[in-house]
C-alpha cells in the first residue's frame, strides 16, 4: 500500500532525552510535541529506542492532550532487545507492545524494522525471524503497513527485493553529496513502496556548512568533502539561496522520494525547516550542482554488502 504522506515527515530521535516523568523538563518536551502535531506535516517519526523510549513516552502524553487526530499521525519502528541484541519474531511483538503502550494507541499506520544489525538477513526473514513478526502485525490489522529502516544500501536492497514491505527508509545515502540510495529507492518505487529519505543534511555539514569539526553521516567530514561543499556553498550564494535550502530541496524535488524526514529538536528548528521548504531554488542551481561532479562521500557500506 502507498501511505498518504506529506513532503516532510518530522523526526523525533532526541525528544524527551534525559527527562524524568512528571518533571518540568518533560512538560516542556510534551508542549513541543504538541507543536509538532499542530504543524501541517502528516507524520511524526519515532522509534522504540529513541531517547531510551522517552521519545514515544513524550509523544504519548502529547497525544493524550491532542486527541484522535494525533493518535493516527505517529509512525514508529521496532528495535532489537537493548540488552541482549535479540531481534526475532517475539522481540518484534514485544517492541510493538512497548511502543503502543507508551503512545497510548492500539494501532499504527506504519511500523518499520529498524537497524537490523544484530541479526543476519537470513535470520531476519527466516522462520521465527523479525520480519515474520511484522507480517503478523500487518495481517492482524494492528499496523496498516510495514517498512524497513536503516542505512547501508546493500543490505537495504536485499530487504526491498523481498517484496514484503510497504515502505523503505534510508538515511544519509540520498543527499547532494551521496546518491548511493538512488537504485534502492528506484526499485522500491517500481514495487509501489512508499519511500522515506532521512537526513537530507547528512546529519551535519549540509546544515552547518564547512567548518572545523563538521560531520557527515556521523563521521568527520574529510578535507576533500569540506572543499567540495565549500564550492557548493559558493554556488548557492551566487543565486541568493543557502546551502541548507539546496540540500533540503535536492530531496524534496526528487521523483524517487515520497517524504523527506528531518529531525526536529525545537520550535525554532521547525520554523526554520518550514522556511527552507518554502524557499524557491532557481533551476540554474541544479545545473551548477551537476557541473561540480560527484562529491567525495565518506560513507562506506562495504561491510554490509
Amino acid at each position: 500500500m502507498t501511505l498518504n504522506v506529506s513532503p516532510l515527515t518530522l523526526g523525533t530521535s532526541p525528544l524527551g532525552r534525559d527527562t524524568e516523568p512528571g518533571s518540568p523538563e518533560e512538560d516542556a518536551a510534551v508542549r513541543f510535541a504538541e507543536q509538532l502535531f499542530d504543524s501541517s506535516h502528516a507524520f511524526i517519526d519515532t522509534s522504540n529506542n529513541y531517547a531510551g523510549g522517552r521519545s514515544e513516552a513524550v509523544l504519548g502524553l502529547a497525544i493524550a492532550r491532542k486527541g484522535t487526530d494525533a493518535a493516527t499521525r505517529v509512525i514508529s519502528k521496532v528495535d532489537c532487545d537493548p540488552e541482549t541484541g535479540v531481534f526475532d519474531r517475539d522481540r518484534v511483538l514485544r517492541s510493538f507492545e512497548e511502543t503502543t503502550t507508551r503512545l497510548g494507541v492500539d494501532r499504527l499506520p506504519l511500523l518499520h524494522l529498524h537497524d537490523p544489525y544484530t541479526v543476519t538477513f537470513d535470520e531476519a526473514i527466516g522462520r521465527g525471524g523479525a520480519v515474520e513478526g511484522l507480517i503478523e502485525l500487518r495481517e492482524s490489522g494492528r499496523v496498516d503497513a510495514i517498512g524497513v529502516a536503516a542505512g547501508p544500501v546493500g543490505m537495504m536492497s536485499r530487504y526491498v527485493e523481498t517484496g514484503v514491505f510497504d515502505a523503505v527508509l534510508i538515511h544519509n545515502r540520498f543527499t547532494v553529496v551521496d546518491h548511493s540510495a538512488a537504485p534502492v529507492f528506484a526499485d522500491a518505487r517500481e514495487r509501489g513502496m512508499t519511500v522515506f529519505n532521512a537526513a537530507p543534511f547528512g546529519a551535519g555539514i549540509l546544515a552547518t556548512g564547512t567548518r572545523e569539526g563538521a560531520m557527515y553521516g556521523y563521521r568527520p567530514a574529510t578535507p576533500e568533502l569540506q572543499e567540495w561543499v565549500s564550492r557548493l556553498e559558493r554556488v548557492a550564494a551566487s543565486f541568493g539561496v543557502s546551502l541548507p535550502a539546496v540540500a533540503l530541496h535536492f530531496s524534496l524535488r526528487s521523483p524517487l522520494v515520497d517524504s523527506t524526514i528531518v529531525g526536529i529538536s525545537s520550535a525554532q528548528r521547525l520554523a526554520q525547516l518550514d522556511e527552507l521548504a518554502a524557499t524557491p531554488i532557481p533551476d540554474e542551481v541544479w545545473t551548477e550542482l551537476e557541473a561540480l561532479g560527484p562529491a567525495p562521500s565518506p560513507v562506506d557500506d562495504s561491510a554490509y554488502a
